[in-house]
């Protein structure tokens, strides 16, 4: 196995592996090209979930995408790890970027490019999820985004070996969803009540007016201009407002591995890990 990484990691995930290392990025051409150099299948994950701009988001999702099409031209199989918010390209810099990303790939690699639409991943040494499960574990009351919406949601482990059982099967010039056993998704209300559970607490809920929602969105957009990349953006706000993050046949196909954990395991496997990495009290 052979990885592209800004640096050598050093963490305890890596424990069982051995990869070799190439140190570069996907914005550079002689690192790419020792990454690909021989390779039979390519899997690109490398992505930006925030940035100040669309160009920033562009630099990385939709031109680096490129280069690893470029570098990978001779591989029999390329694996791209999207989103499913390239659906829904309109929403945001990012969805569109990600979008972005398959076609520029597609147009290089053609039936060689297989695309992975993940939904939203949690899990140990995630971060992006970390608030809502901090907030679960101290506030008397969450907040619920909305009393109709569906969000789809899958663990790392799952979305991991999908991933790998893509890269083993080599389905070609396909786009498959990534996505737990509820399709359907889930509603906030399940969600809270989940991350709640997963902490050991019972918690009371309020629903939040969307327009306040999209203000803080608003709000913290101005704090780039202070240098800061706000995670809560006007654009994320319209993908959390999206009313139907829910698989579809528009989605393409799903892909096995059936999966092992469903939302209460696979949120109390997560807390667990937070509790112990230190990230949350014990």
């Amino acid at each position: 196995m052979r990885i592209l990484a800004r640096r050598d990691p050093i963490d305890p995930l890596w424990r069982d592996a051995t990869p070799e290392v190439v140190v570069g990025d996907v914005n550079t051409a002689q690192p790419l090209s020792r990454l690909c150099d021989g390779a039979d299948v390519v899997i690109h994950a490398a992505g930006l979930v925030k940035a100040r701009s669309r160009a920033a988001f562009d630099a990385v999702n939709v031109e680096g995408a490129r280069n690893v099409a470029l570098a990978a031209n001779t591989a029999t199989q390329v694996v791209l790890i999207s989103s499913l918010t390239a659906r829904e390209p309109q929403l945001s810099h990012y969805a569109a970027s990600k979008h972005a990303g398959e076609v520029a790939m597609a147009r290089i690699l053609g039936e060689r490019l297989t695309v992975a639409r993940p939904c939203a991943i949690y899990g140990p040494g995630d971060r992006e999820m970390l608030g809502v499960f901090q907030a679960a574990d101290s506030l008397p009351i969450l907040p619920i985004l909305s009393s109709s919406g569906r969000v789809t949601m899958i663990h790392v482990e799952d979305a991991a070996r999908q991933i790998a059982a893509l890269s083993a099967a080599r389905p070609q010039g396909q786009t498959f969803a990534l996505c737990d056993a509820r399709l359907d998704g889930y509603s906030w209300r399940e969600l809270m009540d989940e991350a709640a559970r997963a902490c050991g607490r019972m918690v009371r809920y309020v629903a939040v007016p969307p327009a306040l929602i999209r203000a803080i969105g608003i709000t913290n957009d101005f704090t780039k201009l202070l240098g800061a990349t706000p995670m809560l953006s006007a654009a994320k706000t319209r993908e959390l407002l999206h009313p139907d993050w829910s698989i579809t046949a528009g989605d393409g196909s799903t892909c096995g591995p059936e999966p092992i954990y469903d939302l209460r395991t696979g949120f109390a496997r997560t807390v667990d890990w937070y509790r112990t990495a230190a990230w949350m009290k014990q």
